[in-house]
């Protein structure tokens, strides 16, 4: 997927390369750690393509960072309040895949709040968590998923919460609805 220069395209390029550059990483060390191809990575940290949902998940678990932090380089000071048009939302059009930082941004606090919506039969499946051990609560707003981890699926529709630590892989799987649901994260 080709991708339109944009501050906010340009800006998470490079901070991705900012990242691996910090950790000591070629890129071929990097590859060799996400099972992604050097060429991928590269055009990545060119913005040449935006990356998927899996990729930045494969990423955040080879730096042990949260997902919002990969999509959030630079943290404002601390406010308490965010509001909707100001919540940052990253879209991976590939899997019809949205996703917003519900939570003011803080290094500090612990608890962070994501909405996501997936498309009508959609997959979305993350290897091993950027933080094993991390709490989740997932609470579906709309529509109906099936969330898998480590192993164990769960078929969640409206008005439900799943609850877990996270140490292995989990799986995002949507019906023939899509889904709008919330994780709470900590």
């Amino acid at each position: 997927m080709n991708v339109t220069s944009n501050p906010a395209s340009d800006k998470l390029a490079a901070h991705l390369r900012g990242l691996r550059e910090r950790h000591g990483m070629t890129l071929d060390a990097l590859a060799g750690k996400t099972g992604l191809s050097r060429a991928t990575l590269s055009r990545i940290e060119k913005n040449e393509v935006s990356p998927t949902a899996e990729t930045l998940g494969r990423l955040a678990t080879v730096y042990a960072l949260p997902i919002s932090q990969l999509l959030a380089p630079l943290e404002q000071s601390f406010q308490p309040i965010v509001r909707r048009l100001d919540q940052p939302v990253w879209t991976d059009a590939t899997q019809e895949f949205e996703r917003r930082n519900v939570s003011p941004p803080s290094g500090q606090l612990s608890v962070e709040m994501i909405e996501g919506t997936l498309g009508a039969q959609q997959r979305i499946a993350y290897d091993a968590p950027a933080i094993p051990g991390q709490e989740h609560h997932l609470y579906v707003l709309s529509g109906q998923i099936e969330i898998t981890v480590e192993g164990k699926a769960h078929d969640l529709r409206q008005g439900d919460c799943l609850r877990y630590i996270l140490f292995g892989e989990t799986v995002f799987k949507t019906t023939h609805l899509p889904c709008t649901y919330v994780i709470a994260l900590s």
